[in-house]
């Protein structure tokens, strides 16, 4: 049996919330990425697979398509 007085715990929210958040933030900027850029694949694993924002930052950094107008300083 599962006990559902364990969400109640406040040291559960304090980490449960920061990390939704994280996740969000993470996974809403990737999707965009990825339906800016046509990646369907990309955009439909990043919709289904829950990583806590892992997914989301690796097809960032490695696998979005680099900005035309991104100018290096």
């Amino acid at each position: 049996m599962f006990n559902y007085m364990y969400f109640q715990n406040p040291r559960f929210l304090f980490w449960l919330t920061p990390l939704v958040i994280w996740d969000l933030f993470w996974r809403g900027k990737a999707l965009w990425k990825a339906s800016k850029n046509n990646q369907s694949y990309w955009f439909i694993a990043l919709l289904i697979v829950n990583s806590i924002g892992i997914l989301p930052l690796i097809y960032l950094a490695f696998f979005s398509k680099k900005s035309k107008n991104a100018t290096k300083t």
